[in-house]
């Protein structure tokens, strides 16, 4: 376990930007990290560089050329990472943005007629991308309704809706609300078992950062991840797609490359910052295995990373030292229930008798940075069910301490005093 190894989370913690510190408010304990990732300091150097190139791709001259291997080599990092079989790797304007762009060449590439299918745990990312697709080519929009107790769903609930003519379905691999993660292999396995030709696309955007990415297992047409909650930064989503999917028609330049997916110039600085992402990983997984192959060693990391972040959930949950956990705490309600081997990196919570959001203020009075999710179009689908105005996500990466977890278990018996008084 990362934590396990004297000094390796000193060294992991030292590779990031403001690890402790918030640059306006101080010290703090960064509990937020489903709303975007700290920053690895090799990306806000990279960033920095590749923002002071005057130079365009597809010259004739030294420095293009660099920026074109540069490119490339931001490409065959995220597909090694991704263990993408082949198909393309292209940069777009956000998450969101490249999981609509996939699901729309989905929608307008498959055959004509048919549903497509979705879930009620989906972000609307691509939730909104399946309706306005469904909408555009006259199909319905079937979902699988998620099981509230658990915050998932899975191939059960995906099942009725899996006809022979299913064209397009979307997947979330893990839910940004509960934090569960759902088996994306078996659900695709299923889909594929009675509608070979369907094209799946899967939102990877909250997974990423905490578990392995292996889509040669998960025989999926696209995936999406967002970067900023990985590690890098703002600014760009990377997708895959697979050959079948880029065989589909879709807008490109008339004469350019048919397998492009990109339009005009790239920023060569996403490429360059997703690099830097593979590099840590590439890092950080020869810590925990002294193989060779840099996927294995990716492949480790992730592991460790998974292990890491499990603890500090348990942790979190079931206590620490002679800090109870929330599972102890009256009044405290957790989404997805406190024992859910799913959970990846995420901690919505409840407590009686204060609002989400004086919940969140008390928590940053205490040092602790986390966030509200309100019963609104992110959030409905998955609070509206539960009778749930707003709750608070405490979300957690690899690189948090158990410290920093018994700060925000102090902070916690703080504000269950605090609503008890209230009550």
């Amino acid at each position: 376990m990362l934590s396990e190894m004297p000094g390796l989370l000193d060294a992991v913690r030292s590779r990031f930007a403001h690890v402790d510190t918030c640059p306006f408010a101080g010290p703090r304990v960064f509990l937020e990290n489903a709303g975007g990732s700290l920053t690895l300091r090799s990306v806000v150097e990279t960033s920095a560089l590749h923002a002071g190139f005057p130079d365009n791709q597809g010259r004739d001259n030294p420095a293009s050329r660099a920026l074109m291997e540069v490119i490339a080599r931001g490409r065959a990092d995220a597909a090694l990472l991704f263990n993408a079989p082949g198909g393309q790797v292209f940069v777009g304007e956000s998450g969101t943005e490249v999981l609509f762009r996939l699901v729309r060449t989905a929608a307008l590439g498959a055959a004509p007629g048919g549903t497509m299918l979705g879930s009620t745990l989906e972000h609307p990312a691509s939730r909104s991308a399946m309706a306005r697709w469904a909408e555009v080519t006259g199909r319905p929009h079937l979902l699988a309704v998620h099981d509230n107790a658990t915050g998932a769903v899975g191939v059960a609930e995906y099942l009725p809706h899996i006809t022979p003519d299913l064209r397009v379905a979307s997947i979330v691999h893990t839910s940004p609300v509960t934090g569960i993660r759902v088996d994306v292999a078996a659900v695709v396995a299923a889909i594929r078992a009675t509608a070979p030709d369907c094209l799946v696309v899967i939102d990877g955007i909250q997974h990423a950062s905490h578990g392995a990415i292996d889509l040669t297992a998960y025989g999926a047409d696209g995936y999406a991840v967002s970067p900023y909650k990985m590690f890098a930064r703002h600014g760009y989503g990377i997708g895959w797609a697979s050959d079948r999917l880029t065989s589909c028609p879709r807008e490109t330049v008339i004469g350019g490359p048919p397998q492009a997916w990109e339009q005009g110039t790239r920023d060569s600085g996403s490429y360059a910052t997703f690099s830097d992402v593979v590099s840590y990983l590439d890092w950080l997984g020869g810590h925990f295995t002294d193989a060779s192959d840099r996927r294995a060693r990716l492949v480790a990391a992730a592991g460790a990373i998974h292990d890491q972040e499990a603890r500090l959930g348990e942790a979190m949950l079931q206590g620490t030292d002679n800090h109870r956990g929330l599972s102890e705490m009256p009044g405290v309600t957790v989404i997805g229930g406190a024992d859910n081997s799913g959970r990846e990196g995420v901690v919505s919570l409840t407590l009686d008798g204060m609002d989400a959001a004086d919940l969140v203020a008390l928590l940053a009075e205490s040092g602790v940075r986390t966030h509200i999710r309100k019963n609104d179009h992110y959030c409905g689908n998955v609070l509206a069910p539960l009778g749930i105005d707003a709750c608070v996500r405490v979300s957690y990466s690899h690189y948090n301490t158990l410290a920093e977890v018994r700060q925000f278990l102090q902070a916690m018996e703080r504000a269950v005093q605090t609503a008890a008084r209230g009550a």
